[in-house]
């Protein structure tokens, strides 16, 4: 791979192997060796971050007009908001992995906030006053801003009660600013997207691991409300909230169904070649199996963390299976 043909999209490996080191750290309670192997996943995740960002650094400065050229591309551009998510679930993984890295956290998280605000505003900017984007276009890695904006309170709400006067207002209306944008955008691409589901012809089969690309608001905007909602002291009900929640959770249920049965049906009739696609699968699954765990601590049901538990070892088929397959191709074998 070199800097030229460097994309946003391989920040979506960096957003996978982080709720992939997450997930594997809410799981240790069951094997105790998942926590090494917690950690593990964050060191080679951090790795690949700095090599994936010096790429794109070296792409901005030696060939800028093909760094530029990847807003215009109708799917491409939605993959710039990758870039500031990647930061955040870094930022949230740090917190759940070292308790004395409070600097560290932050930092990743202010960095990641303004890349996800400032890519947020401009990808949909240029689809708005542009006429590039057709019917064929829309697919699910259209929710990758959306995902990106709900993902900011994961770790921001853990810094709500950090700060005091005007910098803890700005906090929680960033907090709150980012999981309503997300949200409202995730719906509004949700009809679009099922607009093009029922009266249009299938994805194309290097498009169809997106499909589990949905996952991701849901199961991000679970588990950020009710983080949202524990860190608002100003909130006096919060069971309306984590109510809310629930239901929000519950709709994951008919999208992972939804997704698997897809993805068998895609796989039998036309096949699923590997492309940075399959990063698709990852990061949906994996925030949905963290709302998941979250929603069993609040509600203290016990069953549907075992669920989770089930889906934790798609998630670990999906990781392992991309990532062998990247190499794979890398190494000239396939």
């Amino acid at each position: 791979m070199n800097a030229k043909e460097f994309q946003p999209s391989w920040f979506a490996g960096i957003m996978g192997t982080g709720i992939f080191s997450i997930t594997s750290l809410i799981f240790s309670q069951y094997f105790s060796f998942l926590r090494s192997f917690s950690y593990f996943l964050f060191y080679l995740n951090i790795l690949l971050f700095i090599i994936f960002l010096s790429l794109w650094i070296v792409k901005f400065f030696i060939f800028k007009k093909d760094f530029l050229k990847d807003f215009y591309h109708p799917l491409v551009s939605n993959f710039f908001s990758a870039f500031g998510a990647a930061m955040l679930v870094i930022s949230a993984n740090i917190q759940m992995l070292f308790n004395n890295s409070f600097s560290f956290s932050f930092g990743f998280w202010i960095a990641g906030t303004f890349f996800t605000i400032l890519f947020g505003i401009i990808t949909p900017f240029i689809m708005f006053k542009e006429n590039h984007i057709k019917l064929d276009h829309i697919c699910p890695a259209f929710f990758i801003p959306p995902v990106a904006f709900i993902v900011i309170p994961i770790p921001g709400s853990f810094f709500i009660n950090h700060f005091q006067g005007w910098v803890n207002d700005f906090i929680i209306f960033i907090n709150y600013f980012s999981w309503g944008t997300g949200f409202f955008l995730f719906l509004i691409m949700s009809a679009i997207s099922m607009y093009r589901f029922i009266l249009h012809h299938p994805l194309p089969n290097i498009m169809a691991p997106t499909i589990w690309v949905n996952l991701g608001p849901i199961g991000a905007g679970t588990t950020a409300l009710i983080k949202l909602t524990k860190a608002s002291n100003f909130i006096i009900s919060k069971d309306v909230f984590y109510g809310f929640s629930f239901l929000l959770w519950g709709y994951g249920i008919w999208w992972l169904l939804m997704a698997i049965s897809l993805t068998i049906y895609y796989s039998k009739k036309m096949k699923i070649p590997f492309t940075l696609s399959w990063f698709a699968f990852i990061f949906p699954t994996g925030a949905y199996i963290t709302a998941t765990h979250t929603i069993s601590l609040i509600f203290k049901i016990k069953f549907i963390d075992y669920f989770g538990f089930i889906i934790y070892f798609l998630l670990v088929f999906f990781w392992f299976a991309t990532f062998f397959n990247l190499l794979n191709k890398k190494t000239g074998n396939s």
